[in-house]
This record gives structure tokens, C-alpha cells and sequence, in this order.
């Protein structure tokens, strides 16, 4: 009886995600409706990108100048911009970037590679929208830390609170419950792999370190997320860095190689031109919207929380840009390089996952690439797991209210404790597709509040851009909600009063 009601669990779960997502063959699915969240994301990303006019080409060398000053600003306890985006990059950066670029290129071939960084470059400007808003609506809160994302601009802004409520139930099932199991299952893996331990004692382990972090609240998050990401980051890129170096002569032959498959140039001499580009772009997209998470709806969480320097909506919106090229096109493209570099990818093989970027690691540096590998992902998915217990907390309060969220919030950190051990030893491609479905039924009600709010957002960069041809110094540049005629009886008062 049991194994019958997991068979069907996981027949309904993978009908969700065809629907939502498509399948191989979807440019002949019998139903239109196939794979349509693909088509939203990148339209979406398209129509944003000429909104903003090309926001992330004008204004990258600008989001690297508010990178600088971002832990200004700060002040009673709360959080600055660099630990909003940290937050946001360890909820990004974990398995995403090593086991689901892993999982890309042996499902999707190196093409796959290509729609991710389409992706994540059409998405740093839905990012962006999405970050605004979360910052133009964020709320007080009296531990000093804001609180807000897309059940409250769905809230105030659209005027619905049950939507905003579905939008944060499905949050909690994808990052309360399913990312988490994704994230301590690819650590028990990659640890299993390295130095043999049994996938249940890594997860007992992880349940242990994580108790005390989530107990701490959401500032003991953003203080750990701080100063465990930046670093992990610099080492796994300079990693890749010296393997390309050290390979560079075959480094442009990959890049081709990548760009045809993309496009199913080498399958076309096959007779397989649509199925290959089907494969790569599905692949590609859901991967990279998995590991960037533009449009989803889960960075606003974090970038609601911070006290930006310049004090404007808009700061948190360039920043989370930023947050989308870092985890796409710097770390993803490190993990494809090593993967596609060292020739290790065989779809007979049944090495794929944490343990093909292991597997290929190990080609440059022997033994100890598959120990690097095991403790970067360990720290890449540890920070990845408090992260999303902090978007869960942030939403659950939303649902219940301040006054009744204790209660709410001491359960599901024990429920997430609990996801974390049973991940580490459930099944690979369940945990997968779990996550896919609760992914895109987010993705898909964010994009929908998005595209209804850009307005908003919109007016709020011509306002910051304005401010800046103005000459202000960051000291300068304010926010004033009395000044748009939607925010002005939507926007939280006393979030923009000094």
C-alpha cells in the first residue's frame, strides 16, 4: 500500500512539472500548454530588459560601485545591503551550481550551459523588478530587520491577500521542505563520495549544525551567510580559473562546442535537430532558474530586508542584479568548465549530479578534487539551507501574523530539521521533481504580480536615475513614497522614515 501511494505521489508530481515545465519532446506534445513557464520566464526577462533599457548592460559598472558601499548604512542591528545579497547568494549558490550544472550537461549536453547563461542574462533585469518591489513595499518589524517579498507587494500591491497567501504556501513547500532535501541530499552524496560515510550520519550532522543557526532568527542567517559565502566563492572560482589557465588550449573549442549544441548544429548530422535543442533548452532553463532563482520570487524575500546605502529601492534591485550574474555567469560557468574541460560526461554513465563534478575535478587535481568538491558543496548547500529557512520564516509570519507566528515558526523549524535529515537519504530524482513543480507553481505567480507591478518599479529607477544625473552622493539619494501615486496609499510609512 505504501509503495503505492509513493508510485502515485510521484506520477502526479511528474505530470505537474510536464505541464509546467515541458518534457523532450515538447514542440510535439499533443498539449499546447506544455512547458509554457519556459516561454513566460524568458519573455518576461525579454520585456523587462527593454522596459528598463537594457538595465543590466547601462548599469553594470554601477552595481559594482554599490557593491563597495553596500555594508554602509546599517544601524541598530539590522542589515545592511552586502548581507541581503549574501543571504540571497546562499540561497542561490549551493547545488544548483555544482550538481545541477552536473545534471544539465549530461541531460541537456553542453548546450544546456548556453540557456543558462541566456537565463540568468535575461533575468537580471526581472531580478531586478522583483527586488524593487519587495524593497518599495517591505515592512518594520521590531527585531530591526524589514520584512517583505512578494506576498506583500502581492498583498498591497494587487490587493489580494489570498493569492499572497498561496504564493507563500507554496514558498514553504519549495524552500522549507523540498530545496532543503535537495540541498542535504546532494551534501550526503558528495560526502558518501569522498570519505565513505553513511548519507544518514551526514544527515544527522547537518541536522545539528543547522538548529542552532535557525534558532538564532533571521539575523543570525544574515551574519553567517556573510562571511561563509564570499569566501567559498572566491576559492571554488579561482579553482576553476587555474584549470582553464592550465587548459586554455582547449578552452575555445569547448565555448564552440557549448554554443552548437545550443542550437543542435552537431546533433543536426543525426537527424536530431529539434530533440537536441528541446533537451538544451530545457535542461538549460530549468537549471539555471533553479540555481539563479530569477523571477521566482525567492531573493525579494531577502532583498525586503535590508537597509540599503543609498537608502532607495532601488539599491536592492541593482544588488540582486548582481546576485543573478555572480551565481550564472561567474560560478555556473566555473562548474561547466570543469565538467565540459575534462571530457568526463558519458550519458551511459551513471555518474551524474554532485558526483559528475566530482568525477571531473578529480581528472585535474586526483583524490582531492573530490574532497574539494564534498567541502564546498557542504558549505555552499549548509549556507543554501538557512537561507531558505529564513524566506520560509519571513512568509510563515506573513500567513499567520505577528502575533501568532512564535507558535507557527517553532514547528517548522522542526520541520525543516526533518526534511534536512530525510533528504539526505530519500531518492535523487523524487527530491528533483518536487522541487521543479513547487519551483514553478512560485515562479509562475510571481511573474504574473511582476508583470501587473512593473509600473511601479519602473517609475522607482526613473526616480533613482534621476537622482543620480542630479549629482546627489549616496548620502543624498532618498526614497519619498508620497511621490508615486501608487505607493503613496500602498508603501509602509514608517519603513521609508528615518
Amino acid at each position: 500500500m505504501g509503495q503505492e501511494i509513493v508510485r502515485w505521489f510521484n506520477e502526479l508530481v511528474g505530470f505537474g512539472v510536464g505541464i509546467i515545465w515541458g518534457n523532450d519532446n515538447w514542440f510535439i506534445a499533443s498539449n499546447p500548454w506544455y512547458g509554457l513557464l519556459m516561454f513566460i520566464l524568458i519573455g518576461t526577462g525579454l520585456y523587462f530588459t527593454v522596459a528598463t533599457r537594457f538595465i543590466q548592460f547601462r548599469h553594470f559598472g554601477h552595481m559594482w560601485k554599490l557593491l563597495r558601499v553596500s555594508n554602509q548604512g546599517r544601524k541598530d542591528g539590522g542589515i545592511s545591503s552586502f548581507e541581503a545579497l549574501m543571504t540571497s547568494l546562499a540561497a542561490r549558490v549551493g547545488t544548483g551550481n555544482l550538481a545541477g550544472v552536473a545534471i544539465a550537461i549530461y541531460l541537456g549536453g553542453p548546450g544546456a550551459v548556453f540557456w543558462m547563461w541566456i537565463t540568468a542574462i535575461v533575468g537580471m533585469s526581472t531580478s531586478f523588478i522583483e527586488s524593487t518591489l519587495a524593497q518599495a513595499y517591505k515592512v518594520p518589524h521590531t527585531d530591526n530587520v524589514y520584512r517583505g517579498g512578494p506576498a506583500y507587494y502581492i498583498e498591497k500591491g494587487l490587493g489580494s491577500r489570498a493569492l499572497a497567501i498561496f504564493f507563500s504556501v507554496c514558498l514553504l513547500i519549495a524552500f522549507g521542505l523540498a530545496f532543503n532535501g535537495v540541498q542535504s541530499n546532494t551534501i550526503a552524496q558528495a560526502t558518501h563520495e569522498a570519505f565513505g560515510v553513511p548519507t544518514w550520519a551526514t544527515g544527522l550532522l547537518l541536522v545539528v549544525l543547522v538548529a542552532p543557526v535557525v534558532f538564532g532568527g533571521l539575523r543570525s542567517v544574515a551574519r553567517i551567510a556573510g562571511k561563509i559565502v564570499p569566501v567559498m566563492a572566491i576559492l571554488y572560482v579561482l579553482l576553476a580559473l587555474f584549470i582553464i589557465v592550465t587548459n586554455f588550449s582547449q578552452f575555445p573549442a569547448a565555448v564552440a562546442h557549448i554554443v552548437k549544441s545550443a542550437f543542435g548544429f552537431e546533433q543536426a548530422a543525426g537527424g536530431v535537430l529539434g530533440y537536441g535543442i528541446a533537451q538544451a533548452m530545457i535542461n538549460g532553463i530549468k537549471r539555471g532558474l533553479f540555481s539563479n532563482e530569477a523571477g521566482m520570487g525567492s531573493a525579494p524575500n531577502a532583498a525586503a530586508t535590508a537597509k540599503s546605502h543609498p537608502d532607495h529601492p532601488a539599491v536592492q534591485g541593482f544588488m540582486q542584479m548582481l546576485g543573478v550574474f555572480i551565481d550564472t555567469l561567474v560560478i555556473c560557468t566555473a562548474t561547466a568548465s570543469i565538467i565540459i574541460l575534462s571530457g568526463v560526461v558519458d550519458p551511459s554513465s551513471e555518474q551524474t549530479g554532485i558526483q559528475l563534478t566530482q568525477l571531473a575535478l578529480s581528472q585535474y587535481v586526483g583524490n582531492l578534487g573530490i574532497i574539494f568538491v564534498a567541502i564546498a558543496i557542504f558549505f555552499f548547500s549548509f549556507t543554501s539551507i538557512i537561507a531558505n529557512y529564513s524566506y520560509g520564516e519571513s512568509n510563515l509570519e506573513f500567513i499567520s501574523g505577528k502575533k501568532n507566528a512564535k507558535g507557527m515558526i517553532m514547528i517548522f523549524r522542526f520541520l525543516v530539521l526533518g526534511m534536512v535529515f530525510v533528504g539526505s537519504v530519500a531518492s535523487l530524482p523524487a527530491i528533483w521533481n518536487f522541487a521543479d513543480l513547487s519551483m514553478g507553481l512560485m515562479a509562475l505567480v510571481n511573474l504574473g504580480a511582476i508583470i501587473f507591478l512593473s509600473p511601479v518599479a519602473l517609475r522607482v529607477l526613473r526616480d533613482y536615475e534621476r537622482q543620480l544625473k542630479e549629482g546627489k552622493s549616496a548620502d543624498k539619494i532618498k526614497f519619498d513614497p508620497d511621490q508615486f501615486v501608487k505607493l503613496k496609499d500602498e508603501a509602509n510609512r514608517d519603513a521609508w522614515t528615518d
